[in-house]
């Protein structure tokens, strides 16, 4: 049995006192908040580099926290130890005789498997046992949500990987690696996660993916992974092709708009959806189709010049609202022009977000990408936005996030964090 320290789980009758402490003193970082509500605990992680402190406060007077702050006051509760099969550890511990809590593995904070080993055991210590998630849960299939009279299905053109250190700017790895672990070039897994709005006039697809116009090179260089893409989504959603009219460009990056286009029986590059009015911001055509040094390796060309050539593409300004409910707003920060799709219908909003929050781990203000063109954009886009996100309960949907399609941004004691719907 190999066993690392995961964290140190503290029991706290005020959070705030315990986080003026480590966080603002110590200068440690917050990483998440999760309530485990089969234990009436609320856990929040602050790292510590490869491990955590795991703060634990009672949501119920019958938790065992709640029992443990009653007897001995706050102060540290537990170790947790991980290991890699939670279930031959049991098993190693009972053969030589160890008195444990549980003797089979139980749902734990982080989408981990536990187990509790009694402190007589252990020379009074309360010792965990932890069996992490799996690193991603790669959400492949398909998710639908009712918005009034609009029905939202989020697609998926499979996944990618781009650099964590980009992905994340000036976040040390360290603070993120947990979220989205790496592989050994360093890369994390993302999602390419087109949104159909469907009223009873329209089914539009907002972005597309890459599509499938990319060599051998570029795929072993962003490590696609698109056993399951466009296609296989939109049969499971039940949509077709051809019952696309309207295809909206947030902006035209290749991972954003290559599915726009398609390689046609002929060779030549055409439309992919055949009945469909292509819109795009004006001000972005302008510079996806001057590109410079900085942004050239975002634009492919073939994603987009085609549409205006076949004549299906629509140009249209910041603010225009496209169907009714559904308009653009300008974000600005990952490109000059980058748009955000606001979609309203039922006294209700749902947003997709695009590359202002490319993940759901990128919501706090600061978690900037490296990829930014104008980070000093996102970031005060971002700081007039979440705000009015948790206000006015919008849903959001997050194109490249792996495991999460959609949720509702919360904020809590000043911390801004994401409860998933999809």
């Amino acid at each position: 049995m190999k066993a690392v320290l995961d964290h140190v789980g503290i029991a706290v009758s005020d959070l705030p006192a315990s986080l003026a402490f480590f966080r603002d003193v110590l200068g440690l970082h917050v990483e998440s908040t999760e309530e485990v509500a089969s234990q009436h605990v609320r856990a929040t992680f602050v790292s510590t580099g490869q491990s955590s402190l795991e703060m634990l406060e009672a949501t119920a007077a019958s938790s065992p926290i709640a029992k443990f702050l009653e007897k001995r006051g706050p102060g540290m509760h537990h170790v947790a130890l991980r290991v890699d099969d939670i279930d031959a550890a049991i098993q190693h511990l009972k053969a030589r005789g160890v008195r444990l809590i549980d003797e089979k593995a139980r749902p734990g904070a982080e989408g981990a498997l536990v187990a509790f080993i009694h402190p007589s055991a252990a020379q009074g210590v309360l010792v965990e046992l932890k069996q992490p998630a799996p690193k991603v849960e790669m959400f492949r299939t398909v998710g639908r949500h009712t918005l009034g009279d609009l029905e939202l299905i989020t697609l998926a053109d499979g996944f990618f990987a781009l650099d964590g250190g980009s992905m994340f700017g000036t976040v040390p790895r360290t603070l993120w690696e947990k979220r989205l672990p790496p592989d050994d070039a360093n890369r994390i897994p993302l999602s390419m996660r087109p949104l159909i709005v469907r009223s009873d006039r329209h089914t539009m697809i907002i972005d597309a993916g890459c599509g499938d116009k990319m060599d051998a090179k570029s795929a072993q260089i962003y490590k696609f992974d698109r056993r399951y893409h466009l296609d296989h989504a939109l049969a499971e959603a039940g949509v077709a092709a051809e019952d696309i009219d309207i295809a909206l460009a947030s902006h035209l990056h290749w991972d954003h708009v290559g599915g726009f286009t398609k390689i046609g029986q002929n060779g030549a590059i055409v439309p992919r959806f055949p009945k469909a009015r292509y819109v795009a911001h004006r001000a972005e055509w302008e510079d996806a189709t001057h590109p410079h040094e900085r942004s050239r390796a975002s634009y492919f060309q073939q994603d987009f010049v085609p549409l205006m050539d076949a004549g299906v593409l629509t140009l249209v300004d910041d603010g225009a609202e496209i169907i009714p409910g559904v308009k653009y707003r300008r974000s600005g920060g990952h490109c000059a022009h980058h748009q955000v799709v606001m979609i309203e219908a039922g006294g209700k909003t749902a947003v997709f977000t695009a590359d202002m929050y490319p993940t759901s781990v990128h919501v706090p203000d600061p978690w900037l990408m490296g990829y930014d063109l104008y980070p000093m954009d996102t970031l005060a886009f971002k700081r007039r936005f979440a705000p009015e996100a948790v206000e006015r309960n919008y849903l959001l949907f997050f194109e490249h996030d792996p495991s999460m399609a959609a949720g509702y941004l919360r904020e809590k004691d000043g911390k801004r964090f994401v409860e998933r719907v999809i």
